[in-house]
């Protein structure tokens, strides 16, 4: 007889096998001169101007100052950088982006990252994303015809959701004493539809935190005329309520035990069902758009609070609540492959200070590849964020042996054989091309 084991799965092991790669990984150079350049003319300038806060705060003016530390932990983060000791190393030998060689204590670095408050990298971090969403305006390179459609109806397109980080493997400080691993925290992020740039994003030390504890903070950073989507973790009438008073488009899944009732039915075929419902009771009762469309032997299930089928048809609706998957790409990025998912040291303002320093390094690198897909005048999502990252390697090596090509003029010319642009997969059709038409979906 077979056994079966009852075993749960460790909730530690995807962190320990990265910490554990991460750890066999030899030092890397492949910082470029572009990159350094992105780097010292975006974000430096930022982070002098928090100086002044630096010094109110009674922070002294040590070796490891502000601009000494943001050159360092963006170095760790794009170079990949498994450990401390390993960045102090880095400081004592080489230059890091705008600061030279420094004599460098492991305890001092290890005190810094305790006590060098992270809210000055979150402000670094909330002045560099306009900047860089408008240098993706600037650009030219073909959007899916639902970004495009919806780019040209709403003030901002985007797209909410949370994530867990990983548990601290290593327990510092006041940690030692808990008898578990605890987890990080929780991060929410709205990302541009079109971009994938980030927004807006805050942090929780609370893992625990459910998704619905950030509609405040939501709702008060949202502008008028904005289309927001948003998956099932959100639902709430009393915030869709909100939403609508605020003039905010959003759509989202319905719960298969959404209760409602009927007020017109806009249209009904074997495949599309568009229905004006009442849901919500008392203060909350309200009139949405309950659209249902069959894939296969299933029915999925959208609402939306634009009542009118012309100004968000069916078609558009579905194929836009598709893309809200870019955000969980986006978190994969910021996890897997620029490692947010193993953490230098295991106190909280050190978790946050690396947290806000992952993602500076995420919009340089979107940056990077939204400038390689212009290049090549394909949508973003053509491009794979991981090769143009993992390509940087081969172009530091073709510098060496006299390339005079700009990386990404490289990183275009060589598309093809780095596996930039993603292979299509037989028969892949788009979701808004392949979704069937219907008097209703038409534009």
């Amino acid at each position: 007889m077979k056994k079966t084991d009852n075993k749960s799965k460790s909730t530690v092991r995807h962190t320990r096998a990265i910490q554990a790669d991460r750890q066999k990984r030899p030092l890397v150079d492949n910082l470029t001169a572009e990159v350094e350049a992105l780097f010292r003319n975006m974000v430096h300038p930022l982070t002098l101007l928090q100086c002044d806060l630096f010094r109110q705060m009674g922070l002294r003016q040590r070796t490891l100052t502000l601009p000494v530390m943001m050159a360092l932990l963006l170095s760790a983060v794009w170079r990949q950088i498994a450990a401390v000791n390993e960045l102090v190393r880095l400081i004592r030998d080489e230059a890091v982006l705008w600061e030279d060689p420094k004599p460098v204590s492991q305890q001092a670095l290890a005190e810094r990252f305790n006590t060098l408050p992270a809210l000055l990298f979150l402000n670094v971090l909330n002045q560099l994303l306009p900047l860089m969403q408008q240098r993706w305006e600037k650009r030219e390179r073909p959007l899916a015809p639902e970004i495009a459609w919806a780019q040209a109806r709403f003030t901002a397109c985007l797209i909410a959701d949370g994530s867990t980080l990983d548990v601290l493997v290593r327990k510092v400080g006041l940690l030692r004493d808990l008898e578990s691993h605890p987890l990080a925290g929780k991060m929410t992020a709205l990302l541009h539809l079109g971009s994938q740039l980030p927004d807006k994003i805050w942090f929780d030390t609370k893992a625990t935190s459910h998704d619905q504890s950030f509609w405040e903070a939501i709702l008060a950073h949202i502008q008028a005329g904005s289309l927001l989507l948003f998956d099932l973790g959100y639902t709430n009438f009393t915030r869709f309520c909100q939403l609508t008073e605020k003039g905010v488009t959003f759509i989202t899944r319905a719960k298969s035990n959404l209760k409602y009732e009927v007020a017109q039915v806009l249209v009904k075929t074997p495949v599309l069902r568009d229905t004006v419902v009442w849901i919500g009771t008392g203060d909350d009762r309200q009139q949405v758009r309950l659209v249902e469309v069959l894939y296969g032997n299933t029915w999925r299930r959208f609402l939306t609070n634009e009542l009118d089928p012309e100004q968000l048809p069916a078609r558009y609706l579905v194929a836009l609540y598709y893309r809200r998957w870019t955000i969980e790409r986006a978190y994969a990025t910021i996890k897997r492959l620029l490692g947010l998912a193993y953490f230098w040291c295991g106190s909280q303002n050190a978790v946050e200070l690396q947290l806000w320093s992952t993602w500076i390094v995420y919009t340089v690198l979107i940056d990077l590849c939204d400038e390689v897909a212009g290049l090549l005048k394909l949508p973003f999502e053509r491009i794979s964020v991981e090769m143009v990252f993992r390509s940087i390697y081969y172009y530091t090596k073709a510098v060496e042996r006299g390339d005079v090509r700009p990386l990404p003029e490289y990183l275009a010319n060589r598309s093809a054989d780095l596996g930039i642009v993603k292979r299509k997969r037989k028969n892949e059709i788009s979701m808004f091309e392949s979704w069937p038409l219907t008097n209703a979906s038409n534009p």
